[in-house]
């Protein structure tokens, strides 16, 4: 266990680390070098910082703390996503997940930015564990390193769609996501770089105004407002129509193109009328409708809607000019939802 009395260096932005090396009167490029150590090679302690001077590795250590994730479980599903549960230095289990492609040469992986989640969505198993705490910028940014670190190969995109929302720890996951994309961090282009949010409308007007150019995705799941509220309840608050004036805005301001992931579940959102109105919210924007079959969980009543089913709303979508994807959930044979590993875990415990 790391001394509580000291800061973890990794909890610092880049600013901060900035700061810090100004008032310990040293020269600009030993915030390079420090963020290159850090995040790009990931160092475990401050004596491996070979090019720093003894002197400043030994303040380093006197000041700060420099922690790293104790990997507990790993699961491998036949489709080669591997999920992983970390252990953080007060005990908290975070989930991430590993995808690679068919032949293992590119690895995205999936991160997260809370222990727990506020928004409670039904059908999440991270839902039903409830909230712990923000993670920091390291603790976020050394979930990419895990993965990559167990597949050998360096990842190629991050989406930030595993526990937690992300803008209600805006700072620290714009941080984090900093790291991961700069040339001294994990050098991951920005545009190889998706968000997701339950549709925080002050995140998403946040966002439009920063300059990295990250993709945003938003979870929609259903374009009727009464059964949105139902199935995210911590987002009950935020009128659709509202929602789609700011990802409007956004569009307007960035140029880019935005998605929307809509979970099928039988018998809820996946009706004519709830397609018809999810044509009608889509229809005539930029975005990319992203439909998911569900994974299920068994201690949920939520069920996947057919594959039938989600071919006839792909159609109905591309037929009004919508680009739409069906994505198949990964790890279907393992605890690959959000927080189902992590609540197998604490059970067993």
């Amino acid at each position: 266990m790391l001394n509580p009395q000291k800061t973890d260096i990794k909890s610092l932005s880049l600013e901060e680390l900035t700061s810090m090396m100004k008032n310990f009167n040293q020269p600009q490029f030993r915030v390079k070098q420090v963020v290159q150590w850090l995040y790009g090679k990931g160092a475990r302690s401050f004596d491996e910082m070979s090019n720093l001077s003894l002197a400043l590795r030994n303040t380093l250590k006197e000041n700060f703390s420099l922690s790293f994730p104790e990997l507990v479980q790993k699961q491998i599903s036949k489709d080669g996503t591997r999920k992983y549960l970390l252990k953080l230095e007060d005990d908290v289990t975070v989930e991430t997940v590993g995808m690679p492609n068919e032949n293992n040469t590119k690895l995205s992986v999936c991160i997260s930015t809370q222990a727990g989640c506020r928004v409670r969505c039904a059908f999440c198993a991270t839902g039903q564990n409830g909230f712990t705490r923000n993670l920091s910028i390291g603790e976020i940014v050394d979930q990419v390193r895990v993965a990559g670190e167990d597949f050998g190969i360096r990842p190629s995109s991050v989406v930030v769609m595993g526990q937690g929302e992300g803008f209600l720890n805006y700072d620290n996951m714009m941080s984090a996501l900093r790291f991961i994309n700069s040339e001294d961090g994990l050098g991951i282009g920005a545009r190889h770089i998706t968000i997701s949010t339950a549709g925080m409308i002050v995140g998403i007007d946040k966002l439009a105004q920063e300059p990295e150019q990250f993709t945003l995705a938003i979870s929609l799941h259903s374009a009727i407002q009464e059964t949105r509220d139902q199935l995210m309840p911590g987002v009950a608050g935020f009128n659709l129509t509202r929602l789609k004036a700011s990802i409007d805005n956004y569009i307007a301001q960035t140029s880019r193109r935005p998605s929307y992931e809509y979970a099928l579940i039988k018998g809820l959102n996946d009706s004519d009328k709830h397609l018809d109105a999810l044509v009608s919210y889509t229809e005539g924007t930029l975005a990319h409708v992203n439909l998911i079959e569900l994974n299920e969980i068994d201690e949920s009543d939520f069920k996947p809607a057919s594959h039938a089913r989600a071919l006839e709303f792909k159609r109905r979508l591309e037929r009004a000019g919508v680009e739409c994807t069906i994505r198949n959930s990964r790890g279907s044979d393992i605890d690959a939802a959000c927080g189902q590993l992590k609540q197998r875990y604490e059970q067993d415990n």
